[in-house]
């Protein structure tokens, strides 16, 4: 008989994740501070950044209060100098990295006939140029310091891969540069252990989507236009992301690379 492998006796052991550090952008964002929570609660550490002090403070706390220890910086990785001391805060504190989740993002609806260049081109910035930048800086690190194994799990949308009628081409556009940018980092950085996944959801309950579940006339129709596309007939909760999203993080995913991973409640099946 086949040797059972130590995986096999115990498979809850390829999801641990504790005492790994692990960066997130876009911490204090309903998916960001999903990731930070559940990081977290399972003993890793997590370097968060945002651009709202406040907000970060407050996910910090929760944070602290589910026994995690974290850093923070007030940062957005809009520029070069801003991924780099991103990741300089994460090793000043915790001397390594192990995983990097980028939730920084941003969207501004408008048809493209009548929106201004200058707001498709901060959404493209947000949701493209940041995660490239910090992929950038934390893989450079990874390299030149020969450390195999790193993690990246970037925020897609099942918009990457439908269009959408309410004026995303700006946002469809940066998320279709998304899965590109996974699918060819996976692949270009494969020779040196690191794994390059992408979590693509449909509509799910955050700071942005909360008109969604509000009584509005808007918000009612636009809701039930969503469901009606979504053979599970409801819309996600950060919670539903979580699973896909510790198994992209810890060693459970390692054969696991180039992935646009939908969590959309069967809307890309049908």
């Amino acid at each position: 008989m086949a040797e059972i492998s130590n995986q096999l006796r115990n498979p809850l052991s390829a999801f641990d994740v504790v005492g790994k550090v692990y960066i997130i952008t876009g911490a204090s964002g309903t998916f960001g501070r999903g990731c930070a929570l559940t990081l977290a609660s399972m003993g890793a550490k997590v370097c968060l950044a945002a651009g709202s002090g406040a907000e970060l403070a407050e996910v910090a706390t929760e944070v602290a209060e589910l026994g995690g220890e974290c850093v923070t910086i007030q940062r957005r990785p809009d520029t070069l100098e801003d991924a780099e001391a991103i990741l300089a805060t994460a090793l000043d504190k915790f001397g390594t990295v192990d995983g990097l989740v980028i939730a920084s993002g941003f969207n501004k609806a408008g048809y493209i006939h009548e929106q201004p260049l200058e707001e498709w081109e901060a959404v493209m910035n947000a949701n493209v140029r940041g995660n490239w930048l910090m992929a950038k800086a934390v893989g450079k690190w990874w390299i030149d310091n020969n450390r195999r194994g790193g993690k990246v799990l970037m925020m897609s949308s099942v918009r990457g891969r439908h269009g959408n009628v309410s004026g995303y081409t700006g946002y469809c556009t940066s998320k279709g540069a998304t899965d590109a940018l996974t699918r060819v980092l996976a692949t270009e950085w494969a020779k040196y252990g690191i794994t390059v996944n992408s979590i693509a959801p449909t509509v799910f309950r955050s700071k942005l989507t909360a008109w969604m579940w509000s009584d509005s006339e808007v918000g009612q129709a636009t809701r039930a236009r969503s469901l009606a596309r979504i053979p599970l007939g409801r819309l996600g909760e950060v919670e539903d992301l979580m699973g896909m999203a510790l198994y992209l993080l810890s060693p459970a995913s390692d054969f696991c690379t180039g992935q646009i991973m939908y969590v959309d409640g069967g809307l890309t099946a049908g």
